[in-house]
């Protein structure tokens, strides 16, 4: 490869991570909280893409540069906003890995797309909300709230982890970046 096409390679992914990045984001701005913690399917679907286009990482990068706005936005919240982000891109990274995700030419094995986006929504889930409830004991944990997320978590992900396959594998697997 040369060197000029590296090059484009690379800014082409710092490009992606940015814009994913940003649109996470945006997706805050408008919308006030806690309502914008229902946005999380739009957060998992650029999660799964930028897993798929930027390989090595690329949900943990976009995580942390739409964390890090999202806290900037939010100065109150700095450490929940980038930690919560890193972590759910991590998830996103790991369970992609897990379940063997490859993004190829041909498309994604959507079920496995789907799979690991149900388990990095559903940690990530329960992650941040044991961390607000059992930690500090700000909220009471309840059995509704349990179920919510058990079942609302990997729901989410699922449809997020659809969606991401769907478009990859209809529209984004010609992209080479």
């Amino acid at each position: 490869m040369s060197k000029g096409r590296a090059f484009v390679q690379r800014n082409t992914r710092l490009f992606t991570v940015a814009l994913f990045g940003s649109i996470m984001f945006v997706t805050r701005l408008f919308v006030p909280a806690p309502i914008d913690r229902m946005l999380i399917a739009v957060d998992a679907v650029l999660l799964a893409l930028s897993a798929l286009f930027v390989k090595n990482f690329g949900a943990i990068y976009v995580a942390t540069v739409g964390g890090t706005l999202t806290s900037l936005w939010r100065p109150s919240l700095i450490p929940f906003s980038i930690i919560y982000a890193l972590l759910y891109g991590a998830f996103v990274d790991i369970f992609i890995r897990l379940f063997k995700v490859k993004a190829t030419a041909e498309g994604v094995d959507r079920n496995k797309l789907m799979m690991a986006m149900a388990c990095s929504t559903v940690a990530i889930g329960y992650l941040s909300y044991y961390a607000t409830t059992m930690f500090p004991q700000l909220i009471q944990a309840s059995i509704a709230i349990d179920f919510i997320v058990a079942f609302m978590g990997p729901v989410t992900g699922a449809v997020a982890g659809y969606a991401a396959a769907y478009l990859w594998n209809k529209y984004l697997k010609s992209i080479v970046i």
